[in-house]
C-alpha cells in the first residue's frame, strides 16, 4: 500500500518505524499518536486476489492509490490516478473529456468499479467521478483468472466511498484556469437512533473548459449509499449513483503535419480546434444501483455477493480532422464525423465462497466463484469520412454537411458471459506463499447491424490459468515468480467467414518486494514478458488475425522517508513493446504510443516544526521517445513538472493549490496516425471545510 495514503507526516518516529510492515498489510495496526490520534487498521487491496491479502504475500504486481493521495494531487479523472506509479502510461491523448485513457505495461486494460465490470463499448464510455471514489486499485498484467475476458494490460478497480461509523462531512469549493469551478459535498455517519445502519451522500457540480478552444464540460453527480448490519454475521451495502455530463467534446486529433513535422506555415497551435464546436455535442447520463452482501457461515466459510444494474444514455456528435492532401503547400484538411445515439444496459453479478483455515504450519485461503454479465448496447450510429473541410492553421467553422437519416445504421450488441473460477493460496511455515487458480468462461457476443440485416458473432469457451510462488525472507525481502493468462473475445469474421479467435495473452514475471524493519519505506522491482496472440492487423486492406505483440519490461517503484518531514516517491519503467504482422515479411516494429523509458518522482515536505499545517509537494514525470513506424513519425521525449501546496488552518479548514505542467511546456504527447498535444498548464485552488 503506497505510503501516500497514510497520515504519516503527523506520526512520531516510533510509529513510522512500524510502517514498513504495515505498508503491505502484514498485520492490522492500531497505534496511538500522541493522546488523541489513532492510525486505524490498514486495509489491503483485494483486487489482486479477490480476497483481502497482504500485498507482501501476493506474487502479483499491484498498486493502490488512496483517498489521501487523490486529494493531494487533486485528481480530476481516473486516468490521472497512476501518473506516479510504474508501468502505467496516461495523458498520451491529451486532456480528453470523453474517455479515460490508459496503457498498462504497453496494453489496454479493463475498468471495474466496486469489483464489477464497467461496460464500455466503443464511444459509450462510463466515466467514474473521482470525488466519489475512495481509492483506486490496479492489478497489472493478464487477469482473466479472476475477471474473465480482459486485455493483457490488467484491471483497474475504482472503489466508491462508503458509509462511515462516525459522523463526518466535507464542503469543497474549487476554481481555476480554463474556467474550472466546482462545488462538492460529502456527508456520512450513522442513521440517527440506530447503531446498525449508516449512510453516505456524495454530490458535485462542476464546469470547465478544455485545452482546445470552444470545448467544455458540465457535470452533475450524486451518490447515496447505505450500509446495514443485518446481524452479527451479515452485512449489506447499497450503492447508487447518478451522473449527467453535457459537453462539447474534446477532439485532440491532429495530423503530424504541423505538430511532429514542420510545414511552410509553421506549427499548429495546441489549442486549435479541428471539429465543428457549434454542431458537436456529448450528452451522457449514467445511473447505477447495486449492492454488496457478505455473510459469515462460520469462522471458516464466508459468502460474498456483488450485484449492479447500470444504464447509460448517450448522444454524441464528434467531428475531427481525418486527412489532408500530401502536398505540403495545401493547408486544408478533410473532416470526419462520429455519431452515436443510444443506450447501454448491463447486469453484473459476482458470487464468492471463501474458506480460511489454519494448522500449526499452514494457512490456507480457498476462493470459489461464479460471475455473470448480461450486457446490451443498442442505438443509431454513423461514421462519415467526408464530413467537411477546414483550414489547419486558421479554422473557420460551418463548412460541413450534417448527418442525415440515410447515413445512420441501427445497431444492437448483446453479450452474455458466465465464469467459474477457483483459486487457492497457501502460506507455509510463515515463509512460503503458493498461489494457483483456474477459470472457465463461456462468452457469447452478437453484433447486429439491423439496417443491413447482418450479424457478427463471437462464441467462445476459454480456460485461463494463473500461479505463483513467493518466499518471505526474515530480512523483509520477498522474491516471487508468477504466471497469468488473459483472453478477449472479438466479434467478427475472417475473410473466409470463420469467426475470429479470442485475443490471448500470457505473462511470466519475476519480482521482489522489499520492506525491512529498518527502512521507513519500501521498494518493489519486477521483470516480465507479455505475449499476445491473435492480434488484428490489416494487410492489403483486409483485416485478419495475423498479428502478434510481445513486451519485455522492467519496473521499479519505491517510497522512502528521509526525515520525519520529507517523503520521496519514485518509479521507473522500461518497456520494449513490439508488434509483428506474420502475414508479411516486415518484421517487428516498436509499438506506437509506448515509450521505452518512463520515470517519475514526487517529493513532499511538511513544515511541522516551523509552520504547522503547511505541506508542499512537487513532482516530475518523464516520458521517453515514441515512434509510429507505420507513418515514419518520431515523438521526442518530454518532462512535465507538477506542484502543490496545502495549509490546514482554523481547526477544520484547508486551503490548497495544485499546478499541473508548471512550466506550461508545449509538447506532442504521442502519435498513432494522428498526433496529440499534451495537457497545458492548469492551476486549481480549493478551500474545504470538514467536520
Amino acid at each position: 500500500m503506497p505510503l501516500h495514503s497514510l497520515p504519516v507526516r503527523r506520526l512520531t518516529r516510533a510509529v513510522r518505524n512500524t510502517l514498513p510492515l504495515a505498508l503491505f498489510g502484514i498485520a492490522p495496526l492500531t497505534l496511538a499518536q500522541d493522546d488523541t490520534t489513532t492510525l486505524n487498521a490498514l486495509v489491503v487491496t483485494d483486487t489482486a486476489l479477490k480476497v483481502e491479502a497482504p500485498l507482501v504475500e501476493t506474487p502479483r504486481p499491484a498498486s493502490v492509490v488512496e483517498r489521501e493521495e487523490l486529494e493531494e494531487r487533486n485528481v480530476q479523472s481516473l486516468d490521472e490516478t497512476f501518473r506516479y506509479r510504474a508501468g502505467v502510461l496516461s495523458g498520451h491523448y491529451g486532456g480528453d473529456n470523453d474517455t479515460d485513457w490508459f496503457k498498462v505495461r504497453g496494453y489496454d486494460q479493463s475498468t471495474y468499479q466496486d469489483g464489477l465490470r464497467i461496460y464500455r463499448e466503443g464511444f459509450y464510455q462510463w466515466l467514474p467521478e473521482m470525488y466519489g471514489i475512495e481509492r483506486v486499485e490496479l492489478l497489472k498484467g493478464p487477469a482473466s483468472i479472476l475477471y474473465g475476458e480482459a486485455p493483457p494490460g490488467g484491471v483497474i478497480n475504482a472503489i466508491s466511498k462508503r458509509p462511515t461509523e462516525t459522523a463526518q462531512g466535507e464542503l469543497n469549493i474549487q476554481a481555476g484556469t480554463d474556467e474550472h469551478r466546482q462545488l462538492a459535498f460529502d456527508t456520512s455517519g450513522p442513521v440517527e437512533g440506530r447503531d446498525d445502519v449508516r449512510y453516505r451522500i456524495v454530490g458535485l457540480h462542476s464546469y470547465g473548459e478544455g485545452d482546445i478552444e470552444k470545448t467544455e464540460n458540465e457535470r452533475y453527480f450524486i451518490a447515496p449509499s447505505v450500509e446495514w448490519d443485518i446481524s452479527e454475521d451479515t452485512q449489506l451495502t447499497l450503492l447508487t449513483s447518478f451522473q449527467k455530463d453535457d459537453a462539447v467534446p474534446y477532439n485532440g486529433f491532429k495530423l503530424p503535419y504541423g505538430t511532429a513535422n514542420n510545414t511552410p506555415y509553421g506549427k499548429v497551435d495546441p489549442s486549435t480546434n479541428y471539429s465543428q464546436p457549434d454542431y458537436d455535442t456529448n450528452e451522457r447520463e449514467q445511473a447505477s444501483i447495486g449492492y454488496e452482501l457478505s455473510h459469515r457461515f462460520s469462522d471458516t466459510w464466508t459468502f460474498e455477493q456483488n450485484l449492479r444494474y447500470s444504464h447509460l444514455d448517450l448522444l454524441l456528435r464528434s467531428s475531427y480532422i481525418l486527412f489532408k492532401d500530401a502536398d505540403p503547400a495545401v493547408r486544408t484538411g478533410t473532416q470526419g464525423l462520429t455519431y452515436r445515439e443510444g443506450e447501454i444496459e448491463s447486469w453484473t453479478i459476482d458470487n464468492r465462497l471463501i474458506g480460511k483455515w489454519f494448522t500449526e504450519n499452514l494457512e490456507n485461503t480457498l476462493l470459489l466463484g461464479i460471475d455473470y454479465q448480461d450486457l446490451e448496447n443498442k442505438g443509431d450510429e454513423a461514421n462519415l469520412y467526408s464530413f467537411g473541410t477546414i483550414d489547419l492553421f486558421d479554422p473557420q467553422y460551418g463548412n460541413f454537411t450534417p448527418v442525415t437519416e440515410s447515413d445512420i445504421i441501427n445497431r444492437e450488441i448483446t453479450k452474455q458471459q458466465t465464469g467459474l473460477y477457483i483459486q487457492d493460496q497457501l502460506r507455509i511455515n510463515d515463509r512460503w506463499v503458493l498461489l494457483g487458480g483456474v477459470r472457465y468462461d463461456k462468452a457469447e457476443t452478437d453484433n447486429v447491424n439491423r439496417t443491413a440485416g447482418t450479424t457478427e458473432r463471437a462464441d467462445d469457451d476459454e480456460i485461463s490459468l494463473s500461479g505463483g510462488v513467493m518466499y518471505l525472507a526474515p530480512n523483509g525481502l520477498s522474491p516471487y515468480l508468477s504466471y497469468a493468462e488473459s483472453f478477449q473475445p472479438l466479434a467478427g469474421t475472417e475473410s473466409d467467414g470463420s469467426l475470429y479467435d479470442p485475443r490471448e495473452g500470457k505473462q511470466l514475471e519475476a519480482g521482489v518486494k522489499f520492506a525491512p524493519d529498518y527502512l521507513d519505506g519500501y521498494v518493489t522491482a519486477a521483470v516480465y514478458r507479455i505475449e499476445e496472440d491473435n492480434t488484428l492487423v490489416t494487410t492489403g486492406g483486409i483485416q485478419s488475425q495475423a498479428g502478434k505483440r510481445d513486451t519485455d519490461g522492467f519496473e521499479v517503484e519505491g517510497v522512502a522517508y528521509v526525515t520525519d518531514n520529507l517523503q520521496l516517491t519514485g518509479a521507473y519503467t522500461y518497456s520494449d513493446s513490439v508488434t509483428e504482422n506474420t502475414a508479411t515479411d516486415a518484421g517487428e516494429v516498436q509499438a506506437p504510443l509506448i515509450p521505452r523509458h518512463m520515470a517519475s518522482a514526487w517529493v513532499d515536505y511538511a513544515f511541522n516544526d516551523t509552520v504547522p499545517g503547511l505541506l508542499i509537494g512537487g513532482g516530475a514525470r518523464y516520458v521517453g521517445e515514441t515512434k509510429d513506424e507505420a507513418y515514419n513519425v518520431e515523438v521526442p521525449s518530454y518532462t512535465v513538472l507538477d506542484l502543490m501546496a496545502r495549509y490546514d488552518f482554523a481547526s477544520r479548514w484547508r486551503a490548497q493549490i495544485n499546478v499541473h505542467n508548471l512550466a506550461d511546456r508545449e509538447y506532442v504527447a504521442s502519435c498513432d496516425y494522428w498526433c496529440y498535444y499534451g495537457e497545458a498548464r492548469s492551476v486549481v485552488g480549493s478551500v474545504s471545510y470538514r467536520w
